[in-house]
């Protein structure tokens, strides 16, 4: 059944021409640099990535049976399973990473997050910090070739709320793996769902021929979380449901879990009403460097971009040469007028 729909979609739009005429034909091609407006390779992207980029007030991680929290700007450590006073409290802004690691030897913690946190914490907060930014092979490539940064990338994750084996089902990938995730991605949205079209077109008629005066979406609306796209509840999914889901997906497990850790957001268009996938993470130093270079080394944040409507919906219509660059969203076909990372 979902492929004889997709087969129909295909025959409406097919022959070049597309998903809803000319409205969606500059959503798609224009406004990229080829005629007008810009992309993710000539835009200064910096100030947008930064902005939002720290520390998250939610943020908790276990390390060899200590919990770590942030506070208002301060690192609470405390014994799993008490909530009395913290057996150590750091302020990045103040103390010194020499402190911290003492702590860290204090306490037996042998990946010696405290020194991690202080030390890169501060950094993000006095902004000296590298954002280095290319298509998803190489994001991958640098994160392997550097001393990953987890207990940082925790950090300044917002939240952690999809069932990892949920994800792994659903990807076909361990989860602890976000490589394998973000590319496992593609097929589970083909395989399990597919872009709302109908939801698409029906909006395109409210939007612009109704003028808002009826609410026509609603009645394609689905739930769209992961246990209801397995279960074939869902009708179909939007850009900022797909990028919801692979938000989700890419931070199912603890920072420190993944074989290289991440953080995902959120990338707003607002020139073309669309939504996908921005993933980093942070590193320091070289793999293999030895302590001096990883503590002297700069702080660099990778940053890569995917875009799973791309992936899912014009690879679904054979349009990927017209309309998409597949799952790297790294590319002239790309723009951001905003980037969030999820709190």
């Amino acid at each position: 059944m979902d492929l004889t729909r997709r087969q129909l979609i295909a025959g409406a739009v097919g022959g070049g021409a597309t998903v809803g005429g000319g409205g969606a034909l500059y959503n798609v091609v224009l406004g990229y640099d080829r005629v007008t407006g810009t992309n993710l390779l000539r835009q200064d992207l910096d100030p947008m990535v930064a902005d939002g980029f720290h520390p998250s007030e939610t943020h908790v991680a276990a390390v060899d049976g200590y919990r770590i929290e942030q506070r208002e700007g301060v690192l609470s450590v405390r014994e799993v399973g008490t909530d009395g006073d913290p057996v150590a409290t750091l302020d990045p802004a103040t103390d010194d990473p020499a402190d911290a690691a003492a702590v860290d030897a204090d306490l037996g913690l042998t990946d010696r997050p405290l020194e991690e946190l202080v030390t890169d914490l501060g950094a993000i907060a006095a902004g000296d910090v590298r954002f280095v930014y290319d298509s998803y092979p190489a994001f991958f490539d640098l994160i392997a070739d550097r001393e990953p940064r987890p207990y940082t990338v925790s950090a300044v994750r917002g939240y952690r709320d999809a069932d990892p084996e949920l994800v792994g089902d659903f990807a076909d990938a361990d989860p602890r793996d976000p490589e394998a995730v973000a590319e496992g991605l593609v097929g589970g949205f083909r395989e399990h769902t597919s872009y709302d079209i109908e939801r698409y077109l029906a909006g395109s008629v409210e939007d612009n021929v109704l003028f808002g005066a009826r609410d026509l979406r609603k009645h394609f609306e689905s739930e769209t979380d992961f246990e209801a796209i397995l279960a074939g509840e869902d009708t179909g999914l939007f850009c900022y449901e797909l990028t919801r889901r692979s938000v989700d997906a890419l931070q199912a497990v603890p920072a420190p879990e993944q074989t290289a850790p991440v953080v995902a957001g959120f990338v707003k268009d607002d020139r073309h009403k669309h939504i996908y996938t921005i993933v980093a993470s942070a590193v320091r130093g070289r793999a293999g460097g030895g302590e001096a270079e990883s503590e002297t080394g700069e702080l660099i944040v990778p940053v890569t971009f995917l875009d799973y409507t791309h992936s899912t919906l014009y690879d679904d219509l054979r349009m990927h040469r017209i309309l998409g660059e597949g799952l790297d969203a790294y590319g002239d076909r790309h723009r951001a007028t905003g980037i969030y990372w999820y709190r």
